[in-house]
C-alpha cells in the first residue's frame, strides 16, 4: 500500500495559469479563443475603484476560504479524509458532464453588448509596427555613400557585423574567415573609415570605447570648425580628446588631480573639457535601435480609502479579454439528436474552456488573498516609503493563508501592483531582513533605502568609504558587516568612494 498524489491535467493548467504574469496571461487567453470554438469574446471592464470599498466585506469572508487543502493522513486515524483521495482520484469524472454542471449559464465576466466591432481587430490594428533593426537603418545610411562597388561590397559585411550597441567587436582573423575572399584588407578599411566616418550617430562601427569617443569628439570638431574657428568650445574638445586618447583610464576611475598633473593644465580646464563629453554615447547603435522597454501591465492595485482610513485591493481583471462559453455550444452538447462525434468534440471543448475558467478565477482569488496580506504588513511602507519596509517571508503567508509556499512563489512571480507609490514587483514586499538596536524589523529593501539616504546626504568632495558607511549605518541602529554594505551599494549601481567625489 502505498500513498500518491495525483497532478490532473486541470492542476496543472491551475498551476501553470497562477504563475502567469498579465500579458502572458492575456496571450493564453487569446490563444484559447483562436483553438477552442466554444469561447467567445465579451467586452472588457475596467476597475472600480468605488464599488471596491462596497465589496471589501465581503472579499475578506470570501478569501479566508480558498482552496480545499488535501489532507495526507491515515484513515484509520481520521476517516474523514478518505473523500478527499476520493475526490482528487475521480477529479476528471466530475467534469465529464460540464455542460450540465452548476456552472450552466455562468461566465467569466458579464457582457455588455455594445455593438458588432470585433475587439481581436480593434486590438491589432491599434498594435504599433515593430521598429526597424539597426542592420536595417545603417544599410539605408550606407547606400547613400557615394563609392565604389566593392568598397560597397566590403561596408555591407561590415554593417553585417556590427552589434547593437554600434560597435564592429569582431577580431581580424574571424572577420577575414566571414567575408569573400576577392575583398582585400584595404577594401575594408576603407570601408570601415567611411563607415565611421559617414554614418549617424558618430561613433557606429567602433572597435572599442576609446575609439568610440574619439569619432564622436572628432566630429565635433568638424562641426565646430565649420560653425567658429575661435568658439572656446573647440579648445575644450581637444583637452577632451587628449583625455580620452592618452588618459582613459584614469578618467574611469575619476582622478582628475592626476589628468590635470600629466597635461600640465588647472582643474578648471579639465572639468571644462570633462563637460564637453558629457553629451557622448557610450552606445551609438542604441540610439537608432534602443532596446524595446518592457511592457509593464500592473495585476492589481492598491488605494487609499479615506472614508475607512486604510488601503485597499483589487484586480485589473478589466485589462484581459473577457471570455465566456458561447451558449448555441452548451445547447448542442445537451441536444441528443445532435450527431455523437459532434457532441463528443464540443463537450471536450467546452471541458476544456471550463477548466479555463477555473484556473483563471481560482488564480484572481489566490492572487488577491495574497495581495491582501502584503496590503496589511505592508501598510508602513504605503505611508512612509521604502525605509518602512518589513521583512515578509513567503513561508509566513503560505501558513496565514493555509496554502502552500510555493503556491504564493507561483502567485507572485513577475506580477506587478499599482500603489500609491508607483508600479513596483510584487517580489518586493517578500523579503528577509534585520532587527534594529531598538527591537524593530527592517528588511534589507530598507536598508538599501537607509544606505542610499546617506549617500546621497554626504559631502560630494569628501564621500564615505565603506567602512564609514557602516559607522553611518551603526549609529542609526543598523549593524551589517563591510562587505554587505559594498554588496547592497553595488546592486543600486552606486560607484566607489574614490569614483563619486566631486573636485
Amino acid at each position: 500500500m502505498s500513498q500518491q498524489q495525483k497532478l490532473t491535467p486541470r492542476m496543472i493548467q491551475s498551476m501553470q495559469i497562477l504563475q502567469l504574469p498579465a500579458l502572458a496571461l492575456e496571450e493564453r487567453i487569446e490563444e484559447e479563443l483562436t483553438n477552442n470554438p466554444t469561447l467567445e469574446m465579451a467586452e472588457a471592464t475596467d476597475v472600480d475603484m468605488d464599488e471596491v470599498s462596497a465589496r471589501q466585506e465581503q472579499e475578506n469572508r470570501d478569501a479566508n476560504e480558498g482552496e480545499r487543502e488535501l489532507k495526507v493522513q491515515d484513515d484509520s486515524v481520521d476517516p474523514g479524509h478518505a473523500d478527499d483521495f476520493e475526490r482528487l482520484a475521480n477529479i476528471s469524472e466530475q467534469y465529464r458532464d460540464d455542460w450540465s454542471n452548476n456552472y450552466e449559464g455562468e461566465s467569466y465576466r458579464p457582457r455588455r453588448e455594445t455593438g458588432e466591432r470585433d475587439a481581436k481587430m480593434d486590438a491589432m490594428s491599434n498594435t504599433p509596427a515593430r521598429p526597424r533593426s539597426l542592420t536595417d537603418q545603417l544599410m539605408d545610411q550606407w547606400h547613400m555613400v557615394d563609392t565604389s562597388d566593392k568598397i560597397r561590397l566590403a561596408g555591407d559585411c561590415l554593417i553585417e557585423l556590427i552589434d547593437q550597441d554600434g560597435y564592429l567587436r569582431v577580431d581580424e582573423a574571424t572577420l577575414r574567415q566571414q567575408l569573400p575572399p576577392e575583398l582585400t584588407q584595404d577594401d575594408l578599411d576603407q570601408a570601415l573609415a567611411q563607415i565611421q566616418n559617414s554614418m549617424e550617430p558618430a561613433g557606429i562601427g567602433a572597435r572599442d570605447l576609446r575609439q568610440c569617443l574619439l569619432l564622436q569628439i572628432d566630429a565635433k570638431l568638424r562641426q565646430e570648425e565649420v560653425q567658429d574657428n575661435g568658439d572656446p568650445i573647440r579648445s575644450d574638445l581637444k583637452l577632451a580628446r587628449t583625455i580620452v586618447a592618452d588618459h582613459l583610464k584614469d578618467l574611469e576611475t575619476n582622478r582628475m588631480p592626476k589628468i590635470a598633473t600629466a597635461l600640465g593644465c588647472d582643474m578648471d580646464q579639465v572639468k571644462a573639457a570633462i563637460h564637453q563629453m558629457a553629451g557622448l554615447y557610450l552606445h551609438p547603435g542604441q540610439v537608432l535601435a534602443p532596446d524595446t522597454p518592457e511592457i509593464i501591465r500592473p495585476d492589481a492595485v492598491i488605494e487609499y480609502d479615506e472614508a475607512n482610513d486604510r488601503y485597499i485591493a483589487a484586480l485589473i481583471t478589466g485589462r484581459f479579454p473577457s471570455i465566456q462559453i458561447r451558449p448555441e455550444y452548451r445547447e448542442m452538447a445537451a441536444d441528443k439528436t445532435e450527431d455523437r462525434k459532434t457532441r463528443d468534440y464540443i463537450k471536450q471543448h467546452i471541458q476544456s474552456a471550463r477548466w479555463l475558467l477555473d484556473a483563471i478565477e481560482q488564480r484572481e482569488n489566490t492572487l488577491l488573498r495574497v495581495i491582501k496580506v502584503v496590503v496589511e504588513a505592508q501598510s508602513e511602507f504605503l505611508d512612509n516609503g521604502p525605509q518602512f519596509l518589513k521583512p515578509l517571508p513567503m513561508t509566513g503567508v503560505a501558513d496565514q493563508l493555509g496554502i502552500h509556499v510555493a503556491t504564493v512563489s507561483r502567485a507572485v512571480s513577475e506580477k506587478y501592483i499599482e500603489t500609491p507609490r508607483g508600479i513596483l514587483p510584487l517580489r518586493m514586499f517578500f523579503s528577509g531582513g534585520t532587527e534594529t538596536k531598538s527591537g524593530e524589523s527592517m528588511s534589507w529593501s530598507a536598508v538599501q533605502a537607509k544606505l542610499k539616504e546617506i549617500i546621497d546626504q554626504e559631502e560630494k568632495s569628501k564621500p564615505l568609504s565603506d567602512d564609514a558607511l557602516v559607522v553611518k549605518l551603526k549609529e542609526q541602529g543598523i549593524e551589517i558587516a563591510r562587505r554587505t554594505v559594498a554588496k547592497y551599494r553595488k546592486d543600486m549601481d552606486i560607484p566607489a568612494a574614490r569614483q563619486r567625489k566631486q573636485y
